[in-house]
C-alpha cells in the first residue's frame, strides 16, 4: 500500500524557549525566511505524501494561520505554499507527551500505514531524494514499520531514544528494544532515534496501553517497545543531515548553517 498520510506533532510547550514561546510556537521560529514547520511540511510533500495532519496545542494558532490562504501568495514567490495539499489540524488537550499527541491521529490514519515527522526537526538530504523518501523506499522493500536513526556521540546519548537490535544490512537493523534517553553507560548502542517514523495503525493499540514514563509524559518509545515485542520493527540510517531546533543553541546553529549554505 502506498503511504499517503503524515502526522506532524507540533504541540510541545517549548519550555526551552520561554518566554518567547508565550507568543510564538517554537515550530514557527525562522530558519532564514521560512519557519521550521514549513520545512517539515515540505519534506512530506516532496516525498509524495498528500494528506497531512498537524497536531497543535494551546498557543499554537500561529501554525494554523501560517497555512491559511494569504493574498500575498498570489503576488510574491510563495515558496511552494500554493502547491501544498490540504492540511488538517487537531488540538492536543493537555501537553502529555508525544505518545499522547499521536493518539489524536487514530481516526485520521484509519487502517493505513502512515508517517510521523516531528514538528521541530529539519532534514537536508545528501542525495536527490529527500531523507523521508529514502526511508519510504526502504519501507517499500521490507513492508515493515521502521524508524530513522543516526549515530550519536557519547555525550549526546542521554538526549535521545536509543535502539538495541541486530544489524541485517549496511543501513538496516531489526530492533529488539528501545530506551528513552538513557545514561551513556546504560545505553544498548549509540544509534539514536531522529524523528521520522513509518508506522502501521497497530501502534495505536500500544499507545493505549502505556503509562506515563520519562518526564511524566506518555512516551512513543514505550509504545514502540511494546510493539517490538510482538511485531517486527526496523531502524534505518539515511544519507543526509538532521537539524533539531529543540534548544536555543541548536536553533542558532541551524540558522547559521542554512545562512552559509544559502550564501554559496
Amino acid at each position: 500500500m502506498v503511504i499517503r498520510k503524515v502526522v506532524i506533532p507540533a504541540a510541545g510547550t517549548g519550555k526551552r524557549f520561554y518566554p518567547l514561546t508565550r507568543a510564538m510556537p517554537k515550530e514557527m521560529l525562522p530558519i532564514l525566511d521560512k519557519p521550521v514547520i514549513h520545512y517539515v511540511v515540505e519534506e512530506a510533500v516532496k516525498s509524495g505524501l498528500d494528506e497531512i495532519l498537524i497536531i497543535v496545542g494551546h498557543g499554537k494558532d500561529a501554525i494554523i494561520n501560517y497555512f491559511d490562504y494569504n493574498s500575498m501568495d498570489e503576488e510574491l514567490d510563495n515558496y511552494g505554499i500554493r502547491d501544498f495539499p490540504s492540511i488538517y489540524f487537531i488540538r492536543q488537550k493537555h501537553p502529555l507527551g508525544l505518545g499522547d499527541a499521536l493518539r489524536y491521529a487514530e481516526k485520521f490514519v484509519g487502517e493505513e500505514p502512515f508517517v510521523v515527522l516531528l514538528g521541530d526537526t529539519i532534514y537536508v538530504s545528501e542525495t536527490k531524494k529527500t531523507v523521508l523518501k529514502q526511508l519510504l523506499d526502504v519501507y517499500e522493500k521490507i513492508k515493515t514499520p521502521l524508524i530513522a536513526v543516526e549515530e550519536v556521540s557519547i555525550d549526546k546519548i542521554k538526549d535521545y531514544g536509543i535502539i538495541s537490535g541486530k544489524k541485517v544490512k549496511n543501513n538496516l537493523w531489526k530492533i529488539d528494544h528501545l530506551v528513552e534517553k538513557p545514561e551513556p553507560d546504560e545505553a544498548p548502542s549509540n544509534l539514536g532515534i531522529t524523528g521520522i517514523y513509518i508506522l502501521d495503525n497497530k501502534i495505536f493499540d500500544y499507545l493505549k496501553k502505556i503509562k506515563k514514563g520519562k518526564n511524566n509524559e506518555y512516551q512513543l518509545t514505550d509504545a514502540l517497545n511494546l510493539y517490538a515485542k510482538e511485531n517486527d520493527l526496523y531502524a534505518s540510517t539515511f544519507k543526509g543531515k538532521r537539524y533539531d531546533i529543540g534548544t536555543k543553541d541548536l536553533w542558532y546553529k541551524t540558522y547559521m548553517d542554512f545562512l552559509k549554505s544559502n550564501g554559496k
